[in-house]
């Protein structure tokens, strides 16, 4: 359970916020000084704050400051009663993630705290592998500054999941994350879309409108795939990032803007650089800080647990608890996942809408596949053809069953039509 500091002078109301904690799933720590609390925040790691605005000695207000001048970056949730409205408003202007009014039910508070903090079993990261837990420390870690940051990796490894940790774990987590899409949108629009226009700027232009920098003032803004960007407007974008402001199509002066960059690319950036398709100082301005999501086959270990998850999530929406049997382990194993973690996302999304049971076995018209499962998982440095290990796998699944070819259909994930069209196909005497 992960661990809540609660500040509140009145017992009863620090009592009931305890008891509420605990049934939302925290393990609640509680004190009614805030100077002792104070002391607790350096000795520990907590997830969220909850404090009092009005107690004696120090203010909600003022202990708040004095968590962020101590540089410990936890949301905080200031309780506030009515008629000091406009002081929570105030909190929230220097530093509190939310504010919550007395007198408040549990599922107000619960709510509150659904918005700030995700439980931790619907988190978007999945990291068992050593270069997973690497690569998630590292991005925790940069994400205290605001330094600009480069994700680089295939299609499908999860960059955009990474950026939004960054924002989470930054100073601006309370502050707005827009992510663009440079790929998908033509140049044109894409102007528009990154620094707005001004009602009658061109045709069509009806009414001013806002663009993503300005939507992300005072957040974080993600130029998804930006290596996709036109050349022409990649020197627009290079002007806003190197002076913090930018220009409406349209407009009369430059605008302002305080936003951090975090751009991704599935390609290799430098090597557009030589060609002549990036603009190499827009390259340096965003390769500060770079971080690389390696493909799924590097990071093997996370497979399974991905599986996993993506299976809890599909649970909770189906009312159905699926679970990964041993046969399909062995196949997700053996499989390249060249789209990366969407492609086994999807994977597992279909198999189990078109499973008839909730202990899901591999395809039954993929056997070739799932043949390469185990002697690649168990045996990584056998070589030979996929048919040589399809072929010997249904042998060695043969002598396990007795020859019994209906079990061995079963642990294959196959028909025992298939099994019996193999045997013909590889001349192996039918026992049957």
């Amino acid at each position: 359970m992960r661990p809540v500091l609660v500040v509140d002078d009145e017992a009863d109301m620090a009592l009931a916020l305890k008891e509420s904690l605990k049934r939302c799933g925290f393990s609640p720590t509680v004190y009614n000084n805030p100077a002792d609390a104070l002391t607790e925040c350096n000795l520990n790691d907590f997830a969220l704050v909850i404090t009092d605005m009005k107690m004696p000695k120090m203010n909600g207000i003022e202990f708040m400051q004095e968590i962020r001048r101590r540089r410990i970056f936890v949301p905080i949730i200031v309780i506030t009663g009515y008629g000091t409205v406009e002081n929570a408003v105030d909190a929230m202007k220097l530093g509190a993630t939310d504010y919550i009014m007395k007198p408040f039910s549990f599922d107000a508070l619960r709510q509150v705290i659904e918005r700030l903090l995700p439980s931790e079993e619907t988190s978007d990261i999945v990291a068992e592998s050593g270069v997973m837990k690497n690569l998630v420390a590292l991005t925790r870690e940069v994400a205290r500054s605001d330094i600009t940051v480069l994700l680089s990796g295939e299609s499908g490894t999860g960059k955009e999941v990474i950026a939004r940790l960054i924002h989470k774990n930054s100073l601006r987590a309370d502050k707005p994350f827009i992510a663009i899409n440079c790929a998908a949108i033509s140049e044109n629009l894409l102007e528009s879309e990154l620094f707005g226009h001004e009602k009658g700027a061109f045709t069509g232009a009806v009414d001013r409108r806002l663009g993503k920098f300005e939507l992300a003032d005072k957040g974080t803004l993600l130029l998804d795939e930006v290596s996709e960007m036109a050349y022409p407007l990649q020197a627009k974008l290079l002007r806003a990032i190197q002076e913090r402001e930018i220009d409406r199509i349209g407009g009369r002066s430059p605008i302002p803007v305080d936003v951090r960059i975090v751009a991704t690319t599935n390609k290799d950036l430098l090597a557009e650089v030589r060609s002549g398709r990036f603009r190499e100082d827009l390259y340096y301005r965003l390769n500060v800080f770079p971080l690389t999501l390696p493909p799924l086959r590097e990071r093997r270990e996370d497979i399974v647990p991905l599986a996993e998850f993506f299976l809890r999530r599909l649970s909770r929406k189906m009312g159905r608890t699926f679970r990964v049997t041993g046969e399909l382990e062995a196949y997700l194993l053996g499989m390249e996942w060249k789209g990366n973690v969407r492609e086994l996302e999807n994977f597992m999304y279909r198999t189990a809408v078109i499973s008839r049971t909730e202990d899901l076995l591999p395809p039954a018209d993929e056997l070739a596949s799932a043949a390469s499962a185990p002697a690649s998982a168990a045996q990584p440095h056998k070589t030979g053809t996929l048919r040589d290990m399809e072929r010997d796998l249904i042998i060695e699944t043969l002598k396990k069953t007795n020859n019994n070819r209906t079990k061995a259909a079963e642990l294959l994930g196959v028909s025992v039509r298939t099994i019996r069209n193999k045997l013909k196909e590889y001349n192996i005497a039918d026992d049957e």
